[in-house]
Order: structure tokens, then C-alpha cells, then sequence
């Protein structure tokens, strides 16, 4: 398992349904990597091209977009923990705000995922957000307190999880929180329960080379999961840059 204590930023590329191998061998030529190797960079590309891109990476690591709840049997078309730990795949997304949403997916099922996730060796990046109604009503930090305490299983720590914050209402819609609301919502997720003082939280929702600066300079924030400005490599290079 990759030691999160060896890095002092996370930059999570989550590619969603997009790519082939074209687009990954000319994303990897032209990919310029930070000199600074306390920055972690991982690239999550669809499942089927996780293979391709393990043997093809250089000076950065593999994640899963998914993972099973299940660890074996009569479950067509699931991908197991077991089996992304064979592709050596470091990383995996749970719980994305797609995933809720459009696959229903609750916090039970991400609590099973990155139980097996740990359990094989690999480290879950555990997504929670709120939608712009629970915004509006003011209930954000409940509605994160609540998913936290069901998405994460018992067996994890800060040395083998990692907590990505994604307002829902600012994926893919170049909106964004306030750096104060960000660096504030981050804040209570590592302070409103003694278990998460020490976490990775990364932010999600909208990071482009023009902000991700900003945000990574909060305290309280260790880092990004890249959706859209992540297929471009020239703007996906600027936002790991030094």
C-alpha cells in the first residue's frame, strides 16, 4: 500500500467514460510531471484501459474509477478489489457523486468497497458532497457528517483513506465555492470527529489551472480530484506544475 504520509499533495485525475489507447499514449507523451516528487499524481482512466496504462505509466500511479461491493462470485460485470490489486492499481475512486446519483449507489455500498479496497492493499479516495438544495438549506456540514460516518468502514485510517470533498452542484459546471467556503468545509471534516483530524481531504468540483492554486494553498486542503480539466494534458500539466 502507498504511504499518503510520503506526500504532501494529491492531484487525482478521474478520466469518467472517456478515452482509448490513442488518447492515453498521446497524454502520457505530452505529459510534464511536477519536479517536485512530494506532489502524488494519479490517473483514473475507464476500467478497461487500467491494464494499458499500468505498463505504460511513468512517475505516476493507477486508479480505479469502481470497485465492486462484492469480493467474488455471481456478479457479472463487477471488478473486485482482488482484481484491481492484480493490474496493480494503487488508488480507487468510491462513492463519486455520479455514482450516487446515477447508479444509486448509498453509503453502505461504499463503506463494502473500500472495506475490500483496504483489505487488498489499495487505497480508497472516499467522495462525499452536498447537492444545491442541501446547500440552500444550510445543512452541508450535516449532510457530509452523516456520509462520512456511513461511507467509512472501521478498518480505515489516515494512512490508507482518503477523503475527497465535491460540492455536487459544482461538478462539471464550472462553479465553485468560495476559497473561505472551501477551506471551511474542509476544516470541519477534519475536526467535527477526533477520527479524521489526520485524513487527506482533497476538493473536487470544477478545478481548473486558473483556481487550483488558490485552493491548494488552504490549509485545510490536500489537494484536487481533476474531472474535465483533467483530459487536456497541456491543462492537466499546469494544474501539477510546480
Amino acid at each position: 500500500m502507498i504511504k499518503l504520509d510520503d506526500f504532501s499533495s494529491f492531484f487525482v485525475a478521474n478520466w469518467k467514460l472517456n478515452g482509448n489507447f490513442q488518447f492515453i499514449d498521446q497524454f502520457i507523451s505530452k505529459l510534464s510531471l511536477p519536479k517536485d516528487r512530494s506532489k502524488c499524481v494519479v490517473i483514473c482512466p475507464s476500467s478497461i484501459h487500467l491494464d494499458y496504462i499500468s505498463k505504460h505509466k511513468i512517475g505516476f500511479y493507477v486508479g480505479s474509477q469502481n470497485v465492486s461491493q462484492h469480493k467474488e462470485g455471481a456478479f457479472t460485470g463487477e471488478i473486485s478489489a482482488e482484481s484491481l490489486s492484480d493490474l496493480n492499481v494503487s488508488f480507487c475512486i468510491v462513492g463519486h457523486s455520479e455514482r450516487r446519483q446515477i447508479f444509486y449507489e448509498k453509503d453502505e455500498d461504499i463503506n463494502l468497497k473500500s472495506a475490500n479496497l483496504i483489505a487488498n492493499k489499495l487505497i480508497p479516495i472516499v467522495c462525499v458532497g452536498e447537492t444545491l438544495e442541501q446547500k440552500e438549506k444550510g445543512i452541508t456540514n450535516q449532510v457530509l457528517a452523516k456520509q462520512l460516518k456511513a461511507s467509512i468502514p472501521n478498518s480505515s485510517n489516515f494512512g490508507n483513506t482518503i477523503i475527497a470533498y465535491e460540492p455536487v452542484w459544482a461538478i462539471g459546471t464550472g462553479l465553485t465555492p468560495t476559497i473561505e467556503e472551501i477551506n471551511n468545509t474542509h476544516h470541519f471534516l477534519k475536526n467535527h470527529n477526533p477520527k479524521f483530524n489526520n485524513y487527506k481531504i482533497l476538493y473536487g468540483g470544477s478545478v481548473k489551472s486558473n483556481n487550483v492554486k488558490d485552493i491548494i494553498s488552504l490549509s485545510n486542503v490536500d489537494g484536487a480530484l481533476i474531472g474535465g480539466a483533467s483530459l487536456n494534458s497541456d491543462e492537466f500539466t499546469k494544474i501539477i506544475e510546480d
